[in-house]
């Protein structure tokens, strides 16, 4: 035999060896992925990180009410949380300003079938699962459902996070529409699967934050949706001249996606089943899975129907009304509804004595979250439009502004919302050229150019015109110049909107706090300050979970109080 043939049955007979390997891998991976699918619980060594050892807990969880797959078609989801033996080592870089003292828990979306959303959720621990709270303190569940997802955070009396995680609302569908009574309701209990097991023994009260002016007309026996939930995003004008004529002139209810057009339309529109139907926001519904008290809402949420936080009760003008028997109970956020139901306690692993609060409007939470808590403390919200809110003494309402007032405590969360912002930028230029332009400006330099930069017809604060064009000429040959003169210009619509708020009667603003994704830009932040000529910066916590886990821990405090 030659050389050159005994050269070419080596081969041959190493690319079968290797064959056979890869067929065995394969075997074996997926053998191993079965496992993980008919195996509802199990732990395993994943890796050694800086010589700690890690381990991963793969878990199934079905987020209907039951918690189990059923008839109704539940989807299963899956979650995997990450658990290593010390607190020192890092699989993941944590925010700089975070604690971890305690462990975090952060949620990664993976990339998944429309129809079996799945989460994995990384969490940090100590290897004994013991959290080690300062004097016996307990954990507080804030839960946010915002347009598209939710989210949860958990916090101690301190309000350092122990937990976050996140989910995206599962497309279900009905009748060739969304579902989104089913899709929310999946989600509120795939958050709690979520929950890291040796955390939900700690969580002594829970709340959730909600979209504003989400309405859900249900049945005052079974609590289910007696019709789709109409979202806070659609408006019902054929119920606004009904409206407009009961209501006091200017009053916030008199917008055709107020909650009270939605319950108009509704009532004008059925002619059955008026009798066995009550009004809930999208929090209150959630709450009520919950708690199992029917009929509660906040006056965050009770705002846009009609009710007065300032008199602590529905107007008589309202109360008049044949469809008011639909109007629910209103408690301020924050107050202890009831205790956990005890078939979700048990089957969650959450304690006997957790206690279910009210919630709030997102905004509202992601106000509290910022924690300004002082009258002339501000918020601006740099997200693809502007808002503002500033607590003052004194409440302001003015519809031909869209500018009204939520009730904190004994103060007022004043606000409105241009449709200027960050998606007028986007449309100009990537977000590398913001950055690597934005560097190149000089923030304490005015800039000569005025616009009025809007992604289409139309302005509603502070200026309402419906037929305001946008105003983003004359361009200059510069890109610098030109990002400049926009940052400027819309920082100048802010400084017009917080000027007529204190026109309107608001407590004069002293200090702005900034959330959303303008806020990351400091030249920007320089620009502003010297525009509204206040001191500027970044709020440190945003996420409306937070606010409503702050809330939670408001909730449990007042109990404590009382007992």
């Amino acid at each position: 035999m030659s050389a050159s043939q005994g050269y070419k049955i080596a081969w041959v007979s190493l690319l079968g060896t290797q064959l056979l390997f890869y067929k065995a891998l394969a075997n074996a991976t997926i053998f191993f992925l079965l496992s993980c699918v008919v195996l509802s619980s199990f732990e395993m060594p994943v890796s050694y990180v800086n010589g700690r050892e890690w381990k991963a807990r793969i878990s199934q969880s079905y987020p209907e009410s039951s918690g189990r797959a059923s008839g109704g078609g539940a989807t299963m989801s899956a979650s995997l949380s990450l658990h290593y033996c010390t607190a020192s080592s890092h699989l993941f870089p944590w925010p700089s300003n975070a604690n971890h003292e305690n462990g975090l828990c952060s949620a990664v979306t993976l990339r998944k079938p429309r129809t079996r959303p799945r989460v994995i959720a990384f969490c940090r621990d100590k290897g004994d699962s013991k959290v080690d709270l300062p004097g016996g303190d307990r954990l507080y569940l804030g839960m946010d459902f915002g347009t598209s997802g939710a989210r949860f955070a958990i916090i101690d009396r301190q309000g350092t996070i122990h937990g976050e995680g996140k989910r995206e609302y599962p497309p279900y569908k009905r009748e060739e529409a969304m579902d989104w009574a089913r899709s929310w309701k999946a989600t509120l209990f795939s958050l709690l699967e979520d929950v890291p097991l040796h955390l939900r023994e700690l969580i002594v009260s829970i709340s959730i934050d909600g979209t504003s002016a989400t309405t859900l007309i249900v049945d005052s026996t079974t609590g289910e949706p007696i019709r789709r939930p109409l979202l806070y995003n659609e408006s019902c004008f054929d119920a606004l001249p009904v409206v407009k004529s009961i209501a006091p002139e200017n009053h916030t209810v008199c917008s055709g996606s107020s909650t009270l057009c939605k319950l108009v339309s509704w009532w004008n529109q059925e002619d059955s089943g008026k009798k066995s139907a009550i009004l809930l926001h999208q929090a209150d519904w959630l709450l009520w899975l919950l708690h199992g008290k029917l009929g509660v809402s906040d006056y965050n949420n009770a705002l846009k129907v009609g009710y007065d936080p300032e008199l602590d009760s529905y107007p008589s003008w309202l109360l008049s009304q044949p469809y008011s028997q639909l109007l629910p109970s209103v408690k301020a956020p924050g107050t202890s509804i009831g205790h956990l139901k005890e078939d979700i306690g048990s089957q969650y692993g959450f304690p006997k004595d957790c206690v279910v609060c009210t919630g709030t409007t997102d905004s509202i939470a992601a106000f509290v979250a910022a924690r300004a808590t002082q009258p002339g403390k501000a918020v601006t919200s740099l997200g693809s439009t502007l808002a503002i809110k500033l607590l003052s003494t004194t409440r302001i309402e003015d519809a031909r502004f869209g500018v009204y007032s939520h009730r904190l405590d004994d103060k007022w969360l004043v606000g409105g919302a241009s449709n200027t912002g960050g998606a007028v930028l986007r449309q100009i230029f990537t977000d590398e050229q913001l950055e690597e332009l934005s560097e190149k400006i000089n923030p304490m330099e005015a800039s000569p150019l005025y616009y009025y930069p809007l992604q289409t017809v139309g302005e509603r604060f502070p200026v309402a015109d419906p037929n305001m064009a946008p105003r983003l000429q004359p361009r200059p040959e510069s890109d610098v110049d030109y990002l400049h003169g926009i940052l400027e210009s819309i920082a100048r619509i802010e400084a017009q909107g917080y000027n007529l708020l204190k026109q309107l009667g608001a407590t004069k603003v002293e200090e702005v706090f900034t959330a959303g994704g303008g806020s990351k830009n400091e030249k920007w932040t320089k620009i502003r300050e010297r525009v509204l000529g206040l001191p500027v910066s970044r709020a440190i916590k945003t996420e409306a979970a937070y606010g409503a886990a702050l809330l939670a821990l408001r909730g449990a405090q007042q109990i404590t109080n009382l007992s």
